[in-house]
């Protein structure tokens, strides 16, 4: 959705504003407005600086609803238009293209107001210090909330007046974002009675009734998913299993997955699953895929592998460069301000326009289409979810299992044919470095643990160009590997967006996840390089952890500034913990020093306060696990079918701290990372012609198996309880 689409005056004015040379599709939506926007750069704070102006900043996201609410109402009326021209510099910030940016301000505006979110409005000294911010404002008092222009007339006029405490004030809050930020706190003992901990005080929280976690709105959580798991796994918890796999259940049931297209929408209102938000984030379904694609390995559940098949297959269809490579950002959820969900709802007469009878009566009975709906914008249309079960619906209509069936199958096919006329809400073709890492290790897992070639081909092409466009040694890694064309004759280079810690950690663990699926040394050497690199620039030697961003003297911006060092999954897996599991999985490999010792200090600088965050610290408790369990790397050697069934049961049973690599005769004669080069090649099994699997901790390697349920055999709890003690 742009603003183009639902302009309060349909006629854009001839001006445009600066974001007209915008690369990010969010800020482009907004360059017919008439505020003289500007992008976050040393521009306008310079411009700010001279003309002793506070600086407005509103930073948002194209999937968001209530940014374009705030841009219709508020940035598209000339009248409010000239209040901010006259009285501000007035910043537009694109969330995903600045998430640097995003963090130290949403914390900012926490601070003062208690709350977060998008729009994100923030004011700021010339400097950049906040010293006021709040979410969305109405144009008008209404709502409960103050209208915007009294607030904007209200902030010039403390500007102006009482400029020594509005001073004071943007100093105390850049204070509470370093603070609050950092998250520093030794002290802790680094075991798996913290993993334990965190894990039980997972399942505390769990829904037993709806599964997830808490109440409304309610998030999938995929980091604490995955921990459940885990644990479940290794020690055969069997509360972790219920609340992982009930959760995983009960999601597929609801309407935050989409029935007919496949994929998840991002969050649930209500704390059934039922009624979604209805945008799709690449980071949500990748990090879900993984959620399925575990809990099928470890307990062969055959819906979590059809979800994350029907997952692949929407990714596949809507969020992806199928010619080059790449994943694209995320689609919305409206065509215009009126609209809330309709391209993926239905009412009663909608469904019974495209399907026959008998069709909609299983089909009705089994997702809920009824006269009234759950969409309070329109009571009559309805979120597609699985409210009785298919023997349910067809004892209900009169048919029998298989044709019922039948039916449904006719249903959602003929539903998804005629969803596929309506007007298709907006996709950012925008291609996240971090966001693309996370798709590609989760296709590359599901490809393994699935047998699903043409995903590991999607894969592994896509790691290609982000190493080749995003990557280079001299500069670093860029955030942004591309940005979707403003025209068909943009030939333009858009300017580079600096990578940060969320984007080498994804990355390298992308890398290391492209070698276990390929065999190829070149992906191990990038993971490799990008490792030295992100060490090298954003680990605190004096503090232990890794800042989220690394600046120049003189290049930090306003809040830039405050130095902050993640810890919290805010979806996306933390950047702290996500980079000690990198690290540790590089260490695995051998070939770099002191990768363990900068691991095992990242997480002792978190250990005393880590408990705290709850189901927000699912990656720290993974990675602390791969710290302390030792590391097994499961080695298939062959290409028969032998081999193939060596390697399916090698990719049963997940555990975080367990890898499986395919590997010909040819591809160990022509190099291994060191660690499996120091093993693999003196075995004197290699010189036989017959496939078999080696499972290796650190530099020891076990006696070859040859028998896929004897290796399978190797992963049970126990087995797997007592290797971790030997």
């Amino acid at each position: 959705m742009t603003t183009e689409n639902h302009a309060a005056n349909p006629a854009p004015p001839a001006r445009l504003n600066a974001l007209a040379n915008a690369s990010s599709s969010y800020l482009r939506s907004a360059m017919h407005q008439p505020v003289d926007w500007r992008e976050w750069g040393p521009e306008a704070f310079a411009l700010a600086a001279s003309e002793d102006k506070p600086i407005l900043l509103d930073i948002g996201a194209v999937w968001c609803h209530w940014c374009h609410v705030m841009d219709r109402e508020s940035y598209e009326d000339a009248g409010l238009a000239a209040i901010i021209n006259r009285h501000f510099v007035p910043i537009k910030v694109d969330r995903d293209e600045r998430p640097e940016v995003d963090s130290r301000h949403q914390a900012a505006v926490s601070s003062m107001s208690g709350q977060g979110g998008w729009p994100l409005t923030a004011v700021l000294t010339p400097q950049g210090q906040p010293f006021f911010g709040g979410t969305y404002f109405p144009r008008d008092d209404r709502y409960g909330r103050p209208g915007f222009e009294r607030v904007l007339l209200g902030i010039a006029n403390a500007w102006k007046t009482q400029r020594e405490q509005v001073l004071e004030s943007a100093a105390s809050v850049l204070h509470a974002i370093e603070y609050n930020e950092t998250f520093a706190g030794r002290g802790g003992a680094l075991s798996l009675a913290l993993v334990d901990a965190m894990a039980a005080s997972t399942v505390d929280k769990f829904d037993p009734r709806n599964g997830g976690f808490g109440g409304q709105p309610k998030f999938p959580h995929p980091a604490a998913i995955d921990l459940l798991l885990d644990v479940a796994a290794r020690t055969g918890d069997a509360a972790a299993r219920q609340a992982a796999c009930f959760t995983l259940e009960r999601m597929a049931r609801g309407g935050i997955y989409d029935h007919l297209g496949g994929g998840f929408h991002r969050y649930s209102v209500d704390e059934a699953w039922v009624v979604p938000h209805f945008e799709k984030m690449l980071y949500d379904n990748a990090e879900l895929l993984k959620n399925y694609v575990h809990a099928w390995q470890s307990f062969g559940d055959p819906d979590c592998a059809r979800v994350a098949r029907e997952t692949i297959r929407w990714m596949d269809a809507w969020l992806s460069d199928r010619e080059r490579g790449g994943f694209y950002a995320s689609q919305d959820a409206d065509i215009d301000l009126e609209d809330d969900g309709d391209y993926f709802t239905w009412t009663r007469a909608e469904a019974a326009a495209v399907l026959a009878p008998a069709e909609l009566a299983v089909a009705g009975e089994y997702y809920d289409i009824g006269e009234l709906g759950e969409m309070h914008h329109d009571p009559a249309r309805n979120v597609l979810h699985v409210k009785r079960t298919l023997e349910q619906a067809a004892q209900r209509t009169g048919h029998s299992s298989a044709e019922a069936e039948a039916l449904l199958a006719a249903a959602r096919a003929k539903l998804y044919a005629a969803r596929g006329l309506r007007p298709v809400p907006f996709i950012d073709r925008t291609i996240y470095t971090s966001w693309n890492a996370l798709a590609v290790s989760a296709y590359l897992e599901a490809a393994q643990a699935l047998d699903l070639a043409d995903a590991r081909e999607f894969a592994l092409r896509t790691l290609d160009r982000i190493l080749k466009e995003a990557w280079n040694p001299a500069e670093g890694l860029a955030h942004v590997v591309a940005y979707p064309p403003r025209s068909p004759q943009e030939t333009a280079t858009p300017r580079r967006v600096p990578g940060m810690l969320d984007d080498y950690a994804f990355l390298i663990h992308a890398c290391i996840d492209g070698w276990l699926a390929s065999g190829e040394p070149r992906f191990y050497r990038a993971a490799l390089d990008l490792a030295i690199w992100m060490t090298g620039r954003l680990y605190d030697a004096d503090g232990g952890g890794f800042f989220d961003s690394a600046f120049a003297p003189g290049e930090a911006l306003g809040a830039l500034a405050a130095r902050r060092k993640p810890l919290q999954d805010a979806p996306t897996p933390a950047g702290n913990p996500s980079a000690v599991s990198a690290l540790l999985r590089l260490d695995s490999l051998g070939g770099f020093a002191g990768l363990r010792d900068k691991a095992e200090d990242t997480l002792e600088a978190f250990a005393g306060v880590v408990e705290h965050f709850g189901l927000y610290a699912g990656t720290y408790a993974l990675a602390l696990e791969r710290f302390l369990l030792p590391h097994l790397q499961v080695v298939v050697v062959g290409e028969d079918d032998l081999a193939r069934r060596l390697f399916a049961a090698a990719n049963r049973r997940y555990a975080v701290n367990k890898s499986v690599v395919r590997l010909s005769r040819r591809q160990i004669a022509d190099g291994l990372p060191p660690a499996l080069a120091e093993t693999l090649p003196h075995l004197p099994q290699l010189q036989g012609g017959e496939s078999f699997a080696v499972v290796c901790q650190g530099a020891a390697c076990q006696p070859p198996v040859y028998d896929p349920e004897q290796l399978l055999r190797l992963f049970e709890p126990a087995a797997a309880g007592a290797q971790a003690a030997s």
